[in-house]
């Protein structure tokens, strides 16, 4: 068997984006790392990465809507993990006062709005590059940026294009960027982008 075909099937069985990306976060994060949810929602990512850092780790999430923290903390609770988690009712442009530069292992950002909550709250490009300026401060050598950016309907293609046009820039030196499409799939699919610190 080939490995490198073994681990694209392994991933490719995971259609839905937030599958995808947290297939990549289950191989970055470690046992004692420190992670940021930067867009806490309703606590998947924040559950997966205190699960994966366990009790010797450090989760921070930030959600401007108080919602979020509350379905975030139910579903900590029923996922009995560590108390190794800060749930913060925090911009994430502001996460950098949080935590100090070179620390951390993994950021998960999830752009667009809070599914099933207000959609005139969606995160918005200015906000959300200053956040992505942030991130890459605040990574750890060999850290990486998950992003899940969702455009079209109510959101629109602003923050998305903005978006993109940040990652394309950066220096080639300094991140790995690796951007993938839903390439035949209709209305906008959500696209996903991994950003890995050299």
């Amino acid at each position: 068997m080939n490995p490198v075909y073994d681990f694209v099937e392994e991933y490719m069985k995971n259609y839905q984006i937030t599958q995808w990306c947290a297939a990549f976060i289950r191989q970055q994060v470690q046992e004692g790392d420190f992670c940021i949810d930067a867009t806490m929602g309703n606590g998947n990512d924040t559950l997966l990465l205190s699960q994966l850092c366990g009790e010797s780790g450090k989760v921070l999430a930030f959600d401007i809507q108080e919602q979020a923290l509350t379905a975030t903390q139910k579903r900590l609770n029923a996922g009995h993990v560590p108390e190794n988690y800060r749930l913060l009712l925090e911009s994430h442009a502001n996460m950098a006062e949080y935590a100090t530069p070179d620390s951390v292992s993994c950021i998960v950002f999830n752009f667009g709005y809070l599914p099933g909550g207000d959609h005139s709250l969606a995160t918005r490009g200015e906000t959300s590059i200053q956040a992505l300026t942030h991130a890459l401060t605040l990574l750890k050598k060999g850290g990486m940026i998950s992003l899940c950016i969702y455009s079209g309907g109510d959101s629109g293609f602003e923050e998305r294009d903005q978006i993109l046009d940040w990652l394309k820039n950066l220096d080639s030196h300094q991140y790995l960027v690796i951007k993938s499409d839903y390439y035949n799939r209709p209305n906008n699919p959500p696209i996903p982008v991994l950003v890995i610190k050299n």
